[in-house]
């Protein structure tokens, strides 16, 4: 599993660095298709997600959400860091309600993509994803929608048109719309 998803955490963390490294301040207060979040709120959403992920990988407890520090590069090489221990992949979180490490790496590797796919879209970029990394996501998105939906991290499915690609099918199952517009 590690050997899989690594560097599936891997690619998308370049490209969702380099998405938040560009975002100037002018485009902060911009709505993003999580609806909960402006463009900063999201990055701060995304760099709060990158300390937990990297808190339970070394199996550490929750962290209570923070202020925008702008440091989400920074969190994000922890993170990746802390995946890459062996030790990280095993077990269960029992500060993420006993769920399995490997789930936990999956909800990473989510978080990236699906964050750093709305980040794209408010700011008027694009976003790819590896086909590998799509269809991976498309998976677990599937088998964890019940679950993400009664937590809240998922929205209502959206359906996509049948020549979707792999990408818009995940954002489609966890709730996004592909056509979204700001």
């Amino acid at each position: 599993m590690r050997e899989e998803l690594l560097p599936m955490l891997r690619g998308a963390a370049d490209r969702t660095i380099e998405l938040v490294r560009n975002v100037p301040e002018e485009q902060f207060e911009l709505p993003t298709p999580c609806v909960a979040y402006d463009v900063k709120e999201l990055i701060n959403h995304m760099e709060w997600g990158a300390s937990l992920f990297e808190s339970v990988a070394g199996g550490g407890g929750f962290l209570p959400p923070k202020e925008y520090t702008g440091d989400f590069r920074e969190r994000v090489e922890r993170m990746l860091d802390a995946w890459e221990s062996p030790q990280a992949w095993e077990g269960v979180s029992e500060a993420m309600g006993g769920l399995p490490k490997a789930v936990l790496a999956h909800m990473a590797l989510t978080d990236l993509v699906a964050h750093g796919w709305d980040l794209a879209k408010a700011t008027g970029r694009d976003y790819a994803a590896a086909e590998e990394t799509a269809a991976r996501l498309l998976a677990f998105a599937r088998d964890m929608a019940p679950m993400g939906r009664r937590q809240g991290a998922f929205g209502d499915e959206i359906v996509v048109p049948d020549d979707a690609s792999t990408l818009e099918r995940f954002l489609g199952v966890i709730g996004r719309d592909p056509a979204w517009k700001p």
